[in-house]
């Protein structure tokens, strides 16, 4: 791997952080993060001694965390807090802790919240920013949903920037997505240019779970718990009819993380379609196409569940396809799709067939966060703040090989973060639903 993982800085830290920390190992105080301290890439001991041996460099990301010398004087910081595209869960409580963190660790108190996303910081369209503190957030992470609300689409980066000199803003914490960060990197960029010292922090958002070299993002774990009750009561109502099929769609565009996941978490899933697989409907020759399967599943137990992400089996659609305000391809229904093709094979057949369609997208993603992903909302705004609070721009918050991470928003939107078909995760859904690892 050739990617430059180095976080870009604005300069030389140089302030004195109001955090009382430790720099000696075993006070019980925690101590400050060294700039060298670095979190491997690889995981494997095979490969880290290859490296060695062979004088290569170890490709790693740049640990987080408290520094003792900062670059912005708190007293004299304004930020800027925005959240950008699909609704997620967990969006209220990283706008909370961004805020409270800030607020009483390091004492800045001038902080603005963005509405609409990059809408809100194109005067033009008349949005005003919402002054922030701990009180006005306090209980805003008990609600699903964002208190700051969002919007898709980029705004002109010679307009945010303008926005961001003519309001003072020294610090934009960005929180999104994709399509987020790519607008992150492109204000960062006409920043760099005008030669002015605001850091653009990335908080990664997603419930797909598509974002490149980090292992989750805030609001996927809460978005698969919630369609794991869904995918239960589906179950009970494939079982409620002879030949039942309850057929379930879910988020996933261009990545089959939700739905694998969910198959894994409940057993009860026969068939799970994701976007990095490729699958036939009926092939009379192999009998291993999809509803070929779904048939013998059919006579042997007289039910079957289906879980399919919205991005799969895009293969049988023709036509030029249209994009979103983001960019994002817009699919075409694959769940209405294939409850006709399922009905219409097993009608072909004068086979009795029952199929529940239960489409719950945009339930899933507006739920308030679980436990365990609102801490991890916490810790990724506590280093991100520590990160934006040090000089680091044009970065977004990781997580990898169980630690957080920094890395440059480049690196994480380079490509998309896909299911490996060839991977222990994917075999370990496989072995769950008992589906075939081809069909084809």
């Amino acid at each position: 791997m050739d990617m430059d993982f180095t976080v870009k800085t604005l300069g030389e830290c140089r302030i004195k952080t109001p955090l009382h920390l430790s720099k000696v190992k075993g006070d019980g105080i925690y101590d400050f993060v060294e700039d060298g301290e670095r979190v491997l890439y690889s995981s494997s001991l095979r490969e880290v001694m290859t490296a060695m041996k062979n004088g290569e460099n170890l490709v790693s990301f740049e640990k987080p965390g408290p520094k003792e010398l900062i670059y912005f004087e708190p007293a004299k910081t304004k930020v800027a807090i925005v959240t950008c595209g699909g609704l997620c869960p967990g969006l209220n409580n990283v706008i909370r802790g961004l805020v409270t963190h800030l607020y009483n660790r390091y004492g800045v108190t001038n902080i603005v919240g963005v509405q609409y996303g990059y809408a809100g910081l194109n005067p033009d369209l008349q949005i005003p920013f919402i002054d922030l503190n701990p009180d006005l957030v306090d209980d805003i992470h008990k609600d699903g949903g964002s208190m700051l609300a969002s919007s898709r689409g980029q705004q002109p980066y010679e307009i945010i920037v303008d926005t961001l000199e003519r309001n003072n803003i020294n610090i934009l914490f960005c929180v999104g997505g994709d399509g987020t960060l790519k607008g992150a990197h492109g204000i960062y960029k006409e920043i760099e240019k005008r030669g002015l010292k605001i850091a653009v922090a990335g908080v990664p958002k997603t419930i797909d779970n598509d974002i490149n070299l980090i292992e989750k993002s805030f609001g996927f774990e809460s978005a698969f718990t919630a369609a794991q009750s869904i995918i239960l009561n589906a179950h009970y109502e494939a079982k409620g009819a002879i030949n039942g099929v309850a057929l379930v769609k879910l988020m996933g565009r261009d990545s089959g993380f939700i739905a694998a996941n969910v198959a894994l978490a409940v057993p009860d899933v026969n068939f799970c379609l994701i976007p990095e697989m490729d699958f036939d409907l009926d092939n009379p020759e192999t009998q291993n196409g999809f509803l070929n399967l779904l048939e013998k599943r059919l006579e042997r137990k007289k039910h079957a569940v289906v879980v399919v992400a919205e991005g799969a089996g895009q293969q049988f659609f023709q036509g030029e396809r249209k994009k979103d305000a983001s960019g994002n391809v817009l699919h075409e229904d694959i769940g209405v799709y294939m409850k006709n093709q399922i009905t219409d094979y097993f009608n072909k057949k004068n086979i009795p067939i029952c199929v529940k369609y239960i489409d719950p997208s945009y339930i899933i993603r507006s739920i308030p966060a679980n436990a365990n992903d609102s801490k991890f909302c916490e810790q990724l705004t506590h280093n991100a703040v520590h990160a934006a609070m040090a000089g680091r721009t044009d970065f977004v918050v990781g997580y990898w090989n169980g630690s957080f991470t920094l890395l440059p928003i480049e690196a994480a939107t380079a490509q998309r973060k896909k299911v490996n078909l060839e991977g222990e995760f994917w075999w370990s859904v496989v072995e769950a639903t008992g589906q075939p690892l081809v069909m084809k």
